[in-house]
């Protein structure tokens, strides 16, 4: 494809959210910014939070990671849905008990101060380098197949993507961010299931030849039974429901699209809902990925170093046009909610939990505005800085990476929520930074030396669990008298 016709698709896809914005940010105020006036419909916010987990991440790393961890990553999938009946029936109910706008404020009513302030710290520290990790596979691409064409920096492809969704999310917030993630959904999975049918029109097959090719490879194993293997599929699902709990459950971009549903029951049914869309949507893209690494056998392609660059390679250089154009559109689709929801939860959080602008009562509805407005632009410059430092020091799949930063970010907000939710103790709050502090440092000493700690043990995702359970230690050492809430 050549990089004119790139750039006139990106650009066309980005007027029509725009047009989407103009529509639904007209008189939007900061309850509709930060909670969509509580009046989304639950199905509309089921099917765009596809879009939004899912992410360029997803779409396009793990497609590519399945040649080196095959189906394995399946379990994790199975994990998630354990993980999302936990949030369903245990979270949902306390955020909207409590009335919640930023979800971290159950810490300040269940614990102080201090214990507030580090979960919507380490939410900021999670969100602003998972959304980078998200927005740079996709921001690369553009720069490898359209802007180096023109000699145009990547930091300044940076600054354009980044403007782009803050121009949008600027006054409709988790009100405009609804209805673009449908659209963005859609146009995700269509990409998905037509490129699948271009690779098995390309090989000469039919549906059912393909799967059964691909389920007779080795690219299709889901189980790996070794105890030290960091793919051992016990360690997969365990880290499953605890990677969906803390990464949606405990993040407050993703609960607030919950929260900005009309009830409590509606919540509950996007959840649910969502859940089943999700597992169906992971197993399709392991199989596009097995399909890329058979399609690529078929024709004596040569896999890249980097295979978060194998779906793009095969998609825009050998599957023709429309592939290449297909590709493209499901990339920006899958790239803009992870992003738009980013930016916007940063805002929330931090506008919220740090600057308390809804507890500030000599603040006019303008006023706050202009605070949301600046501490919007504050987080899309940081943003910006990490996307570019990140593309310095990559160097393995998007999507392993992630999820290593989770375990360590993630860690202190399941142990805090976890000792909140099932014991009735309280803490003394002044101390709970510090073991914030080193539950992650001392997961990381141990993932470092596990193999000689532990005879040959490796780390994968459960980490995460880890690193929840020494913050949940260390609180309990700090335990006081019990709670009244």
């Amino acid at each position: 494809m050549k990089p004119l016709l790139i750039l006139i698709c990106f650009l066309v896809y980005t007027v029509i959210l725009f047009v989407i914005t103009w529509i639904t940010a007209r008189r939007a105020t900061n309850r509709a910014f930060f909670i969509g006036n509580k009046s989304s419909p639950w199905f509309v916010v089921a099917y765009g939070m596809i879009g939004a987990s899912m992410s360029g991440v997803t779409f396009m790393s793990v497609p590519g990671w399945v040649g080196t961890a095959h189906f394995s990553y399946m379990m994790v999938v199975i994990g998630y849905v354990f993980g999302y009946a936990v949030i369903a029936t245990i979270l949902l109910p306390l955020y909207y008990r409590l009335n919640l706008t930023s979800i971290y404020s159950y810490l300040e009513t269940r614990f102080g101060f201090w214990s507030y302030k580090t979960g919507a710290f380490y939410f900021l520290l999670s969100r602003t380098f998972g959304a980078s990790f998200r927005m740079f596979l996709v921001v690369n691409v553009l720069q490898i197949f359209v802007f180096d064409a023109y000699h145009i920096p990547f930091t300044f492809t940076v600054f354009i993507f980044i403007v782009l969704i803050l121009l949008y999310t600027f006054k409709g917030g988790i009100k405009t961010i609804i209805w673009t993630d449908l659209i963005q959904t859609t146009f995700m999975l269509l990409a998905l299931l037509v490129t699948i049918y271009l690779i098995i029109d390309q090989m000469g097959l039919n549906i059912s030849g393909m799967v059964q090719k691909v389920f007779s490879s080795s690219y299709s194993t889901i189980i790996y039974t070794g105890w030290n293997e960091k793919r051992f599929f016990i360690k997969e699902l365990l880290s499953g429901v605890f990677i969906a709990i803390v990464m949606t459950g405990l993040d407050q971009e993703m609960m607030q699209k919950n929260l900005s549903c009309r009830s409590l029951k509606d919540a509950q049914k996007n959840m649910f809902t969502y859940t089943g869309i999700m597992v169906v949507v992971n197993f399709f893209i392991l199989f596009l990925g097995a399909s890329l690494y058979l399609f690529a056998s078929f024709k004596g392609i040569p896999v890249p170093e980097k295979t978060d660059d194998f779906f793009p390679i095969i998609a825009i250089n050998h599957l023709g046009p429309i592939a290449g154009l297909v590709f493209l559109i499901g990339l920006i689709s899958a790239a803009y909610p992870s992003a738009d929801g980013a930016l916007t939860s940063l805002t929330t959080s931090f506008s919220i939990d740090f600057l308390g602008i809804n507890k500030r009562k000599n603040l006019e509805e303008d006023q706050k505005k202009r605070i949301r407005y600046f501490v919007h632009v504050g987080f899309a410059v940081i943003l910006l800085i990490v996307i570019v430092l990140f593309r310095i020091i990559n160097d393995r799949a998007v999507i392993d990476k992630l999820f290593t930063v989770a375990g360590y970010t993630y860690g202190p907000l399941l142990g805090l929520y976890a000792f909140g939710l099932f014991t009735r103790y309280s803490v003394r709050d002044r101390w709970v930074p510090v073991i914030a502090l080193f539950s992650p440092l001392i997961c990381y000493f141990l993932s470092d030396y596990s193999v000689q700690l532990f005879n040959g043990y490796k780390f994968g995702f459960e980490l995460l669990i880890l690193n929840g359970i020494i913050t949940f230690a260390g609180l309990f050492l700090l335990r006081s008298k019990k709670s009244r809430v």
